[in-house]
C-alpha cells in the first residue's frame, strides 16, 4: 500500500496534537464525570459500572456485518454512568487494538470516548434501552517496513441499542449493538480507513455485565 507523503514537520505536529488530545480528554472526562454525577443524584438513579467484551463490524474493521463475521477482532469497554427506571447517562471507553484486522505491514488501533444519553424503560427484570452520544474518536496507524506512524483525534458521534437482563437487584447481563461515526475524515499515513468520504464509520456488537451500586 502507498503511503502519503508528508509536507510538514511531523515531530511538531506530533507534538501540537498530543497537547490538544490530552485537553480534550480531560474536558470530555470531566463533563462527563459530572453529568453522571448529577444522574446519580436524581430520586430513583443508581450509579453503574459495566466492563463489556465484544468486536467491531462493517467499514474497514475486517467484519462484513455483527452476524457474519468468521473472524472477529475481539476487544473490550467499559461504561460507567447512573440509570434510573426510564433514562440514564453513560461515559464509555472501548479499545481495539486490532482495528483493520491482521495485516502484512500495518497495525490499527481504535480508541473511542462517548458520552452517552439513555432512554432505558425498565420492564420486570428487562431493561431495553436505546442511546445516543458524543465524544472523541483516537486512531492510531503503525508501518512496520517505513516504521512511520501517526496518531488522529476526531470528534464523532455515537447511536445504538441494546437489552439488559437482571439476575439480581444490582447485577445485569447485558448485550447491544453501537455505532460509530466520526464528523470529519480521517487520513492517517494515506490508509483508508472509512468508506464514506474516508470518515470512520463501524459498528460494534459487546456483551457484558452491569454492576449497579
Amino acid at each position: 500500500m502507498l503511503l502519503a507523503a508528508f509536507g510538514h514537520d511531523p515531530c511538531g505536529d506530533w507534538g501540537m496534537s498530543h497537547r490538544n488530545t490530552a485537553r480534550q480528554w480531560v474536558v470530555l472526562t470531566l463533563v462527563c464525570t459530572s453529568l453522571v454525577g448529577m444522574s446519580a443524584r436524581g430520586a430513583s438513579a443508581q450509579g453503574f459500572v459495566s466492563p463489556s467484551f465484544g468486536y467491531n463490524f462493517s467499514g474497514d474493521a475486517g467484519c462484513r456485518t455483527a452476524l457474519d463475521c468468521k473472524e472477529k477482532n475481539w476487544n473490550f469497554g467499559v461504561g460507567i454512568g447512573a440509570l434510573g427506571p426510564v433514562v440514564g447517562f453513560e461515559f464509555e471507553v472501548t479499545y481495539d487494538g486490532q482495528f483493520t484486522g491482521e495485516q502484512a505491514a500495518e497495525s490499527s488501533s481504535v480508541l473511542t470516548g462517548m458520552g452517552n444519553f439513555m432512554i432505558a424503560p425498565k420492564i420486570s427484570i428487562v431493561q431495553p434501552y436505546g442511546l445516543v452520544g458524543v465524544g472523541l474518536i483516537k486512531t492510531d496507524i503503525e508501518n512496520s517496513v517505513t516504521l512511520l506512524s501517526e496518531s488522529k483525534n476526531q470528534i464523532g458521534w455515537t447511536l445504538g441499542g441494546g437489552l439488559i437482563v437482571y439476575v439480581h437487584k444490582h447485577v445485569g447481563l447485558r448485550g447491544d449493538v453501537r455505532y460509530y461515526h466520526s464528523f470529519q475524515a480521517f487520513d492517517v499515513l494515506g490508509f483508508d480507513l472509512g468508506r464514506d468520504g474516508n470518515k470512520i464509520d463501524f459498528g460494534r456488537a459487546a456483551f457484558g455485565v452491569l454492576l449497579k451500586f
